[in-house]
């Protein structure tokens, strides 16, 4: 429990790694309860239990430090064992891609995305780029490939058009249309579309 955890350990005795993480994690929930707008350097140190200046330190500027809590906080794609079909090799990929966008940091992400001005929308683009879209579309070209060493992907769908389909539907229906991706809408997707798409 938290309050047993500061108990333990003086707030004003907290160094390096453990006060850093203490900083992240107020950062995280400050975006998730009043976003990107009403974020203040002072409020997460007030939360975190330090000083502003701890806080500046290690974070010159609220755009450098969200970019820090936005890339630790994201979960990492892993990787998708072979489950001896491409329908079932990516359902399970945009299950996962859909738990890291889901994920407290992905939704924060999100939100700074629609909240933020245009002087700091292209560093949060990289966070999206590096965290989510860089490893999904690694995935994806990996079980195509696999696809095609197996059989049942057609040998020209290594194609990067092909990588870019769950990417951009994914985060089409997320960003502009503001709804989820349910288990039946991930299964339509992969049934109607990329299975089609992907076979002779």
């Amino acid at each position: 429990m938290v309050g047993s955890r500061w108990s333990v350990v003086s707030p004003g005795r907290r160094r390096g790694p453990e006060l850093e993480r203490a900083i992240l994690d107020a950062a995280l929930e400050q975006l998730s309860t009043v976003g990107w707008n009403g974020l203040t350097m002072e409020g997460v140190a007030a939360r975190a239990r330090t000083g502003k200046a701890a806080v500046y330190r290690r974070w010159p500027s609220k755009a450098d430090l969200v970019t820090e809590v936005l890339r630790a906080g994201l979960p990492p794609m892993g990787e998708i064992a072979d489950g001896g079909s491409v329908r079932g090799d990516f359902l399970r990929l945009c299950v996962r891609m859909r738990e890291v966008m889901e994920s407290r940091a992905g939704q924060a992400l999100r939100a700074v995305l629609h909240e933020c001005d245009r002087a700091h929308a292209g560093r949060f683009h990289d966070v999206v780029r590096a965290g989510l879209h860089e490893p999904a579309h690694r995935l994806i070209g990996e079980l195509v490939q696999r696809g095609i060493a197996r059989g049942d992907v057609r040998p020209d769908a290594a194609s990067p058009f092909v990588v870019d389909v769950i990417p951009a539907m994914m985060m089409y229906r997320a960003k502009v249309c503001g709804s989820e991706w349910t288990d039946a809408d991930i299964t339509e997707m992969i049934d109607q579309v990329m299975v089609p798409l992907l076979r002779a």
